[in-house]
């Protein structure tokens, strides 16, 4: 049994596995091709904060698969009450055959895999999405092939999404320039990394983005961190990704954001609705890649032609 907790928790081959089965699964599903490995299988969806693409995409994504989901809130379960997390872990997942849990603390996570009798998958958390990052990687693969060698321009808050694409360099051999306001950089430890030579650190984004292969961004207050807002604008104002910065990177260079975006804040309208945005692909591919993933955990590698 495997779980997929942090990026950093599968190899670079069984990525390439993944990379690879994402897209046969959505080229199954662009043509009306049924698949269904996961019939009489079930996910439940826990959710501590709130969601619309997580939930759309593994609900889904369960049900093209074959399977059925359960959506269970925690404000509506005995773990909004103080129920233990092992307690929970222990009783859920006797009931069902994957869990996904969307919550604060990564040691919730971690403490419910630990008691789990079936596969556990972050749905997001403070520290990491791990989903996020494998549809992101698909969707550059897609659009440009392989991201090995290439270097990415991290834009703004050194958040969960930013630690993931952290990680996720070290695994697959890629760079990631990362501009981020006083006070706000990354913490290589936080971030899980095991060494710091696939990143590097600018006080100026326009300098982060000057040639890289892909911008990225995200909101510059994430959930659970709205009493800095105000902070926040004040601090991250030089930190939107405007036309001006996008026409620093090489030409043709991607843009990515994980949505929900701010116009006007993180990013330019011109940009986010431009030419070289890549954000709907990069939503939509969340389905096709977590249907690889959950497959992967219930059935593990399986050849082409299934």
């Amino acid at each position: 049994m495997q779980h997929f907790l942090e990026f950093k928790d599968f190899t670079q081959a069984q990525y390439q596995y993944l990379f690879k089965r994402t897209a046969i699964l959505k080229s199954r599903f662009k043509n009306y091709v049924r698949h269904m490995p996961l019939q009489d299988r079930t996910l439940v969806m826990i959710f501590e904060k709130a969601s619309t693409r997580t939930r759309l995409s593994f609900e889904a994504g369960m049900h093209q698969l074959g399977g059925a989901a359960i959506y269970l809130n925690t404000r509506d379960t005995q773990l909004g009450r103080g129920e233990p997390v092992e307690d929970a872990a222990q009783v859920i997942s006797r009931m069902c055959d994957l869990v996904m849990i969307r919550t604060f603390d990564q040691e919730i996570i971690q403490r419910f895999a630990a008691h789990s009798r079936v596969p556990v998958i972050n749905g997001l958390t403070n520290e990491y999405h791990p989903c996020q990052i494998l549809a992101d990687l698909f969707t550059f693969i897609e659009h440009r092939g392989s991201i090995e060698g290439k270097t990415v321009a991290w834009i703004g808050d050194s958040n969960n999404v930013c630690n993931t694409w952290l990680q996720a360099a070290e695994i697959l051999n890629f760079q990631v320039h990362v501009s981020t306001p006083p006070g706000y950089e990354v913490e290589p430890e936080r971030a899980g990394l095991h060494s710091t030579g696939h990143f590097t650190e600018f006080q100026d984004p326009m300098m982060a983005v000057a040639g890289v292969d892909l911008v990225t961004t995200d909101v510059w207050t994430s959930m659970g961190f709205e009493a800095e807002n105000e902070v926040r604008r004040k601090a991250f104002e030089h930190w939107c990704v405007d036309t001006d910065m996008l026409a620093a990177a090489k030409p043709g260079a991607l843009f990515m954001h994980c949505l929900p975006a701010h116009r006007g804040e993180e990013v330019a309208a011109e940009v986010i609705d431009g030419p070289q945005s890549v954000v709907w692909d990069e939503a939509e591919n969340r389905l096709h890649a977590q249907k690889a993933l959950m497959e992967f955990l219930l059935r593990g590698e399986l050849l082409d032609d299934q």
